[in-house]
């Protein structure tokens, strides 16, 4: 038998539960457990108003209508709330210790190039770059390096059965040096010229300690009236002393490159003993860096410049050495295992 209090239990209950519901399957349950038509709670009392005294079943009735209207209307109120409300998230214990966040760098190499390139950039050099794909004509030929010259060896050099850029180039290789870049330049544009080309290059190296198949190089050139040897020292000493330092000593050694005469690398006192003598420099107390030279005329000649009216110099260096030199790397190899005990060691 229904009566008054009964029902009043029966929405107190009702109210306590649904203020515990967090989702839509916890509603549906609850539908069910006071609305459903065999068993719902809501649905048994109004079934047993009809055992109620005659005098009291209208009274019982009208209080069982407006509890299953106030159940059906709760129910809607709190499913419109769920769906507005942002999702629920675990609680943050503040106990717990902070966890430090991981920040990656930059990779040594990459820190190197843009320092290099930083420093010719506020020389008033001009960065360019192109294909690594590149023809025999602008690799070797225009940089006087004629069909008989080792330096076009299969043992050194990658040729690729690839399309060539030119029927007069018959053939197509890896670069083995960016100095192509500067055939390429000079054949569209006109004196003065301040260039400099970074870029990854390629040869036939074992992989060991100080050598790898690919590696990136700079190539740097200028070309003006009245250029001379002593630009080319003035230029190179202050990026030597920039790059690793205002103390460091610099000297011009002679050595021979195809495209240019004279020709010169450049050594640096040792980064390690500053001079003295030690097991990097082979007590030595040198390192060489890079090779440089003034432009050969034959390369002027084969770019249409004038070479009773212009003179240049030209320089490469390896990214690679710079940065073996300037961090104390003595294997190369670790630059591209992507290690990160060994990155982690450099500056972000």
């Amino acid at each position: 038998m229904t009566d008054a209090s009964a029902l009043e239990r029966a929405r107190a209950d009702f109210l306590e539960e649904v203020t515990r519901a967090s989702s839509d399957a916890d509603l549906r349950a609850l539908r069910d457990r006071y609305l459903g038509r065999k068993s719902g709670i809501v649905t048994s009392l109004m079934k047993a108003v009809a055992a109620a005294p005659v005098e009291d079943r209208p009274r019982l009735g009208r209080l069982a209508n407006q509890l299953k209207q106030d159940v059906e209307a709760t129910l809607a109120e709190r499913g419109e709330a769920l769906a507005g409300a942002p999702p629920r998230r675990p609680g943050v214990d503040v106990t717990l210790p902070g966890r430090e966040a991981w920040l990656g760098g930059r990779h040594p190499l990459s820190s190197t190039r843009e320092r290099i390139e930083s420093i010719f950039l506020r020389m008033g050099y001009e960065v360019i770059e192109g294909p690594e794909l590149e023809d025999d004509y602008h690799n070797f030929e225009a940089l006087n390096m004629p069909p008989d010259h080792p330096a076009r060896d299969m043992q050194d050099t990658l040729y690729l059965a690839a399309p060539v850029t030119s029927p007069s180039h018959t053939a197509t290789v890896l670069r083995t040096h960016t100095s192509g870049m500067q055939i390429r330049y000079m054949e569209t544009h006109e004196p003065p010229v301040r260039i400099i080309s970074p870029g990854r290059v390629y040869r036939r190296d074992n992989l060991d300690l100080t050598h790898t198949p690919m590696f990136m190089q700079f190539e740097g050139l200028v070309v003006g009236e009245g250029v001379t040897l002593a630009d080319l020292k003035g230029t190179l000493a202050a990026f030597a002393r920039e790059m690793f330092g205002a103390d460091t000593a610099v000297r011009f050694r002679p050595s021979f490159f195809p495209y240019t005469e004279p020709s010169a690398e450049l050594d640096i006192s040792c980064v390690r003993c500053h001079g003295r003598g030690c097991a990097v420099c082979k007590r030595t107390g040198w390192l060489e860096i890079l090779g440089s030279g003034m432009v050969h005329p034959a390369v002027f000649e084969a770019v249409g410049y004038d070479t009773e009216r212009y003179t240049g110099f030209a320089f490469g260096m390896g990214v690679e050495r710079v940065a073996m030199l300037k961090y104390g790397v003595e294997d190369i190899r670790q630059f591209y295992e992507g290690d990160l005990r060994f990155l982690e060691q450099f500056p972000a």
